[in-house]
C-alpha cells in the first residue's frame, strides 16, 4: 500500500513509553520512520498538564498518535483534546490516530473533536487490554494467585496490545485507513473467571477469581496509596463501563489488518514463557 508520508516526516507518539505507545514507536522505527516520543521523561518533554510542553513536541511533526493519560473519560479530557488539536493544526500536522475506549460516552466526545478537526483521522476504539494482567494494574494479583476484582460474571472481549499497535501503525502509515473507526476486540468474550482459567493453564499454578464488592475494592485501592486519578478511573470502569455494554465482539482488527486478533490463551502462553508470572519467594 502507498505510505502516508515520506520517510523524513516525523511522527509524534504520545504515551510513547506506555503499553501501546512503546510498541507503536518500535514498529514505526523498524519501518524507517522518524519518531518522537511524547512523555514527561522525553526530550522535548510532553505533559498533558503543561500546554507549553506541547509546542516543542509538535515542532516539524506530520502525524500524531494520541493517547490521553489517564483516560479520555476523565473530567477535562475533551477540553485538553480540543486545545491539543487546535495546536496540531497550527503546526501543520496532517494525520491523527486516536486511541479511545469502548462504551465510554466521554471518550466519544473526544473522538468527535478529532473527527471534526479537518485533518486526516483514524479512531482505534479498544476493549480492555490483555496486558493489564502482565504489565499493568493486575499483574501482582496474578503473582499472588488470586485475582480479586468486582466484575461478577460480566463478559469482556479482552484485546492484545500488540494487535492494537499493529492497527495504529497501519493507520499512521497507510492512506486506506483515513476516516475509519476501528473497534478492536479479542476473538472471545471472557469473564474474569475465564481469564483465571487460562492463566492457570499457562502458568501451571492455581490462579483463582475472588469477586469482591465494588466499594470494598475501591477502598482497598485507596488504602494502597494509589493516585487519586487511578482510584477515580478504576471506580468509573468497574461501576460504569463493565456493566455488559461491551459484551460483544467487533471486527476492527480484521478490517484493518486482514487477520484475526490474538486469543487470550495464546497471549497467556507467550507471556508465561517469559517468566513474568513466576512467583518469587
Amino acid at each position: 500500500m502507498k505510505p502516508a508520508s515520506k520517510a523524513n516526516d516525523l511522527i509524534l507518539v504520545l504515551g510513547g513509553t506506555g503499553k501501546t505507545g512503546r510498541r507503536v514507536a518500535k514498529r514505526l522505527k523498524d519501518k524507517g520512520h522518524p519518531v518522537r516520543i511524547g512523555s514527561r521523561s522525553s526530550t522535548p518533554e510532553f505533559d498533558w498538564d503543561n500546554e507549553q510542553s506541547w509546542v516543542s513536541a509538535l515542532t516539524n511533526v506530520k502525524s500524531v498518535y494520541i493517547t490521553y493519560s489517564p483516560d479520555l473519560a476523565m473530567p477535562g479530557a475533551p477540553d485538553a483534546i480540543q486545545a491539543f488539536i487546535n495546536l496540531t493544526k497550527m503546526h501543520g500536522v496532517k494525520r491523527l490516530v486516536l486511541l479511545s475506549g469502548r462504551g465510554e460516552a466521554e471518550a466519544q466526545k473526544c473522538e468527535r473533536i478529532v473527527q471534526n478537526s479537518g485533518l486526516e483521522w483514524t479512531i482505534v476504539r479498544s476493549s480492555w487490554f490483555n496486558q493489564n494482567f502482565s504489565e499493568g494494574a493486575f499483574v501482582n494479583m496474578v503473582l499472588d494467585g488470586a485475582i480479586t476484582l468486582p466484575s461478577s460474571n460480566q463478559l469482556e472481549p479482552f484485546v492484545d496490545v500488540n494487535d492494537i499497535a499493529d492497527v495504529v501503525v497501519a493507520a499512521l502509515c497507510e492512506d486506506t485507513h483515513k476516516g475509519q473507526i476501528y473497534e478492536v476486540t479479542g476473538p472471545r468474550l471472557m469473564t474474569i473467571a475465564d481469564i483465571c482459567h487460562d492463566l492457570s493453564l499457562a502458568t501451571g499454578r492455581d490462579i483463582s477469581y475472588v469477586d469482591v464488592p465494588h466499594r470494598i475494592f475501591i477502598s482497598q485501592v485507596e488504602e494502597s496509596g494509589a493516585p487519586k486519578d487511578v482510584v477515580w478511573m478504576l471506580d468509573y470502569l468497574f461501576s460504569t463501563v463493565l456493566d455488559g455494554r461491551n459484551a460483544s465482539l467487533c471486527d476492527g482488527v480484521h478490517r484493518a489488518l486482514g487477520r484475526q486478533p490474538k486469543d487470550f490463551s495464546d497471549f497467556a502462553k507467550e507471556v508465561a514463557g517469559t517468566g513474568v508470572w513466576e512467583a518469587t519467594s
